[in-house]
């Protein structure tokens, strides 16, 4: 039996000194939230990116990559919290941080490139789990009739649907404070099936079966395509490692007897240790075992295809992980659309109220609003999926438009601002140039996505697209 009362906003609930429900994170759910974001699918495609590169500038680039991002990241927590970094009002979003660090019309531009950003995003989970849903059939499907069978080709249009309906349900989770114990989840899976695929490549190398690996870029002379992929390499490396567009809102989960700026840095040197550990070893790993012939994914059914039923347990996993991490990434846009409604119509009981339903001995609140403004945005980003299945492409293309001036850009301006750094001086110098050189990279690999996104509109048709 289900039974519905409608209920105040604040009643019987524990607020933080801004009004809103009293936050409950640590550093160990904000590591959390930050692994699932980071860690994602992408990690399997590493090896690729290592192999365009070669161990010298393949290496090197992950090292800066992450220490670039760590101390941006760093910059960014101080700006939670405004003017003082531990006392001062906080900014719930990263919008917010830059309209009271930078003021005027700067937190608009930031607004549009990071929800365009984290929109592209669920876009591409979308894809990237139904690819992984179709390779558990393809993988089994070569087992028994063999590689190269014709008949090994499915739609992924229903997996995409099937993943909306599923997203549809875990929208209702309510806010970041909600979602720590699917962020966990997450995270056991990343780990799981990048440790299977680094598994599989040490296996390879043991056996000697690996392939010849180079010290600069792969075999041959520096062709115009080569570059192009050096280019997206180093793109899928910077873009992989950043996580700037959901770290305000990590950081707004936290609960604050311990100064939150103090426990996001904390929560930050542990994420980003952890993950330069795996992407390290699983892009060594994957390009020692396949040399220049590394694919795109060493877990899709371009990559490894035995043991098959390993192969079909990371595959099982990495559909799990991004069921979460969509989540993760959707809570920024849900919560600036709901925040801006509530805003515009207080008096609402569309968009105000919550209602309490209970269905056996699982207590549930719902609100109308949110019920079906979710549920509209999951069924839009499906259709989309299924419209664009090269949209992996347009997702280079966003990422690399997105990490400058999110991970980047905005952390340095911001803390240039708040320390009142003078022009010329040498920390505001250094900062600068850090700017530029980032600026420089993310023009490149945002020619090098155009480039390839040129190539996959003459290859690709809308909603019939066969992995």
């Amino acid at each position: 039996m289900v039974e519905s009362v409608s209920i105040t906003a604040n009643e019987d609930i524990l607020v933080d000194d801004d009004g809103k429900p009293k936050r409950t994170g640590t550093v160990w759910t904000a590591t959390a939230h930050i692994i699932t974001a980071v860690i994602g699918a992408g990690v399997l495609s590493l090896p690729w990116a290592m192999a365009q590169l070669g161990w010298i500038i393949g290496i090197l680039s992950f090292l800066i990559c992450s220490s670039v991002i760590l101390y941006t990241s760093n910059l960014l927590t101080d700006c939670y919290r405004s003017p003082d970094s531990v006392t001062g009002q906080r900014n719930s979003t990263y919008m917010e941080a830059v309209k009271a660090n930078l003021g005027g019309r700067m937190h608009l531009i930031c607004g549009i490139v990071q929800y365009t950003n984290l929109t592209g995003a669920t876009i591409g989970y979308t894809i990237t789990t139904s690819i992984s849903i179709v390779a558990i059939r393809k993988i089994n499907c070569f087992h028994k009739k063999g590689v190269a069978s014709d008949e090994c080709r499915f739609s992924n249009n229903p997996y995409m649907i099937g993943l909306g309906i599923v997203e549809i349900f875990l929208s209702q989770i309510p806010h970041f404070h909600k979602i720590s114990w699917l962020s966990i989840i997450a995270s056991i899976m990343s780990f799981g099936y990048a440790f299977i695929g680094i598994g599989l490549s040490l296996a390879t190398i043991i056996q000697g079966k690996g392939r010849s690996t180079y010290l600069i870029a792969s075999k041959g002379q520096f062709t115009p395509d080569k570059i192009w992929n050096m280019l997206v390499a180093l793109g899928n490396i910077t873009v992989a490692s950043s996580y700037c567009q959901i770290a305000i809102d990590i950081q707004d989960s936290l609960k604050s007897s311990t100064p939150e700026n103090a426990v996001m840095k904390l929560a930050n040197k542990i994420a980003i240790v952890t993950m330069t550990v795996i992407f390290l070893l699983c892009a060594c790993s994957g390009y020692a075992a396949f040399g220049s012939d590394t694919p795109g994914s060493i877990l899709m059914s371009s990559g490894f295809k035995e043991p098959f039923w390993l192969i079909n347990i990371a595959n099982v996993f990495i559909v799990i992980h991004l069921l979460g991490a969509y989540q993760v990434l959707c809570q920024p846009i849900y919560g600036v659309v709901e925040t801006l409604a509530k805003q515009q119509w207080p008096s609402s009981t569309f968009i105000m109220e919550e209602f309490s339903m209970s269905i056996g001995k699982v207590k549930l609140n719902i609100n109308l609003f949110r019920l079906v403004w979710r549920t509209v945005f999951v069924v839009v980003v499906t259709i989309l999926a299924m419209a664009m299945p090269f949209f992996n492409e347009i997702l280079a293309l966003l990422g690399a438009t997105a990490y400058w001036p999110l991970g980047i850009y905005f952390p340095v301006e911001m803390f240039i601002a708040k320390q009142k750094l003078k022009k010329r001086t040498f920390q505001w110098i250094g900062l600068q140039t850090l700017n530029a050189i980032f600026m420089l990279l993310a023009i490149a690999v945002a020619c090098a996505a155009i480039h390839g996104l040129n190539e996959s509109l003459r290859k690709y048709k809308p909603f019939m697209y066969k992995g």
